[in-house]
Formats: structure tokens, C-alpha cells, sequence
């Protein structure tokens, strides 16, 4: 298990719980403007699981939950392993992921391993390979994805870091189009950490992400930004 960053407290990441953050190391997408790049190309210094779990039993009395992002969690091979110790702590569990790996969710929600899911839509379909950074990408992995979470019963949200140059309005429409009907969705403004795979990106003005909220909110009942 390759973990690559623990926050100990935080009340943002996992809607209405008190939560500590695991980050996981390793990403199977390229997305020129993630802003937790050095957990996709640099191998940062590692913590052990028994470490995290020593921090979680210690801390049980205030954490309701973990959060567990990367990268992209479910690259780990004992990531199941690492959520039932997590459960059997009492703690909530939720991920972070970019759906590409949809038997693994399936396999995770099924065994009750998971409460709450984000999974990022990185933008319209056809712009999923601009936006990854990955020539000729097959989307079929993230499409059952977004119908396994939509069918599965379980909390989720749907997420889109928007970037000046990459989303436009037309790949909001589209994207409501293909996610119509999800329990929530937000969007989250670029951010430059300064440390990105890419360059030349930027942040939309205000009022343009207030125009995408609008547009999509024809297609989502519940359309919000995030830090904005």
C-alpha cells in the first residue's frame, strides 16, 4: 500500500464529518492541471498502514471518518483491505476516485466498504483525453463507473475542476446531458499548486463558473460550486 500523505483533521473533505484525509500514491491519468502532481510523478516519502491505523484508533473519539484520495485509490492492490481495517475501527470511509477502475468500485460498494464516493468527471467525453493527458483513451471504464454510482444506492458526487482552457460552456451541456439526473454535482474552480504536469493554466472568472451552475441546472437538481 503506497500512502503518500495523511491530513489529520479535516471537516471539508467528507460532507458532514468530522474526517482525517489518506492520500494514496500513483495515478493512472495525466492530468496536466492536478493539483496533487507530485503523488503522480514524484514517489513522495511513504507512511506505513500501521501508522495510519495507530492515528485512526487513536483519534477515534473525535473522527467519524476517512477520506482516502490520491492519485487514484483503487491502483492499490490491498486498498479493500485497508477500508475494512478502517470499518472495523467504527470509522466511516469515504473515496475519492476517477473511475476508471469500475469492477473495483462495484466490488467496493457491494461489500459495504464505502459511504460516500467522489468521482471526478474530468470533462465532456470527447475532450476526456485533452483533459487526462492521455492519447486515444478508451472512456467506457469511466461511463460504468457513473452508472454503477448512479444505480448503487450509496451517497455521491460527481466533481469537475474547471479550467479556462479546457471546459466551456458547450462541455457543461454536455456533460449534464451525460450525468443527467445525479444526486449532486460540483464545481470546483483551478487552482495553480505550483507544482502542475502541465502548463499555461488558468481559472475561469466567477461569473462564467455561475453561467456553467446555470446551465447545468437543467440537467442535475443539485449543481454547486466548491471554493469559489
Amino acid at each position: 500500500m503506497k500512502i503518500g500523505g495523511l491530513q489529520k483533521m479535516t471537516m471539508l473533505d467528507f460532507p458532514g464529518k468530522i474526517a482525517c484525509t489518506i492520500f494514496t500514491y500513483g495515478c493512472n491519468l495525466r492530468c496536466p492541471f492536478c493539483h496533487n502532481a507530485t503523488l503522480v510523478t514524484e514517489e513522495p516519502e511513504l507512511f506505513s498502514v500501521d501508522e495510519i491505523l495507530s492515528y485512526i484508533n487513536k483519534r477515534k473519539g473525535v473522527l467519524d471518518g476517512v477520506c482516502i484520495t490520491g492519485g487514484e485509490p483503487l491502483l492499490q492492490p490491498d486498498i479493500i483491505d485497508l477500508m475494512k481495517k478502517i470499518k472495523s475501527a467504527g470509522l466511516e470511509v469515504k473515496l475519492d476516485t476517477n473511475g476508471a477502475y469500475p469492477e473495483k468500485l462495484r466490488e467496493v460498494i457491494d461489500a459495504g466498504l464505502v459511504d460516500y464516493v467522489a468521482m471526478d468527471i474530468k470533462n465532456s467525453k470527447e475532450k476526456y483525453p485533452l483533459t487526462t493527458g492521455v492519447k486515444n483513451l478508451d472512456i467506457t471504464s469511466f461511463e460504468k463507473s457513473v452508472e454503477i454510482l448512479m444505480s448503487s444506492g450509496i451517497e455521491y458526487e460527481f466533481r469537475t475542476t474547471i479550467v479556462r482552457e479546457l471546459h466551456t460552456l458547450e462541455d457543461m451541456k454536455k456533460i449534464g446531458e451525460w450525468i443527467k439526473g445525479a444526486k449532486r454535482y460540483f464545481l470546483q474552480s483551478f487552482v495553480d499548486s505550483g507544482s502542475l504536469i502541465g502548463e499555461g493554466y488558468s481559472a475561469h472568472e466567477k461569473n462564467a463558473l455561475e453561467a456553467f451552475v446555470q446551465a447545468l441546472s437543467e440537467y442535475i437538481p443539485s449543481v454547486q460550486l466548491r471554493g469559489v
